[in-house]
């Protein structure tokens, strides 16, 4: 009974997570715009695998990605090696990017857009590369005890200098991206493992140093996306 009632009580916070916009588009759409609603049992089905789907997910990631993200993090000291450290967490950011489901959708719409010009494959393992980059960079920030803003503050300027000689169609594009990285997949483990390093490396703040990770896997894909405008434009 136990069981159930958590489940029951998890599924209602998923439904208060999907309800609120759901009602939103639904009053646009029949009280400001005063159009019906197109297939709405389908749309009412599909609420309800939604729903349903948010608790499944969310209910996974707490079992499995949280947890074996942080346990990730806490025994990369073993290693008690900083390059592999860092080689290891290139390859952990650039991995979950691929699978990041908004990224995909993203990329398909810019490809669509720019009519092949822009290929979905490539602007996917740019961002890829560029999510790696910023868990690299994540990582030595909380190995050696490095404040956020020494980071950020040159990655911003550096990022405002390659969208003065970026094709202006690249500096959204880039931004776009790198939202989409800010995903299901990469913001659990990214979170998870930044904090768990940060929990084993001696002298080291949580609080200060494990957070952040996942705004710096964010800017790393504008800057490999600003360079690969800058690239194509040549």
């Amino acid at each position: 009974m136990r069981l159930l009632s958590d489940m029951a009580r998890n599924i209602w916070q998923s439904a208060q997570n999907v309800l609120p916009i759901v009602l939103v588009l639904i009053a646009l759409q029949t009280l400001v715009l005063r159009r019906p609603i197109p297939n709405g049992r389908t749309v009412g089905l599909g609420i309800v695998f939604i729903i349903i789907g948010l608790f499944v997910f969310l209910t996974g990631v707490t079992m499995s990605l949280l947890p074996l993200g942080s346990e990730v993090g806490r025994t990369l000291v073993t290693l008690d090696s900083k390059v592999l450290i860092l080689a290891l967490a290139f390859i952990v950011g650039y991995a979950s990017t691929l699978v990041e489901p908004g990224l995909k959708s993203i990329a398909g719409e810019v490809e669509e857009v720019s009519v092949g010009v822009i290929r979905q494959s490539t602007l996917i393992h740019t961002v890829a590369l560029g999510v790696g980059i910023g868990m690299v960079i994540g990582m030595f920030k909380i190995l050696n005890g490095i404040s956020s803003a020494k980071v950020v503050v040159p990655i911003l300027l550096l990022s405002a200098i390659l969208v003065a000689f970026a094709p202006e169609e690249f500096v959204g594009i880039a931004f776009d991206c790198a939202s989409a990285t800010t995903g299901p997949v990469n913001v659990p483990i990214n979170m998870a493992i930044g904090i768990g390093l940060s929990q084993m490396v001696k002298g080291a703040d949580p609080l200060m140093q494990g957070f952040g990770v996942v705004g710096l896997t964010s800017l790393g894909p504008v800057l490999s996306v600003l360079v690969l405008g800058i690239i194509r434009g040549r």
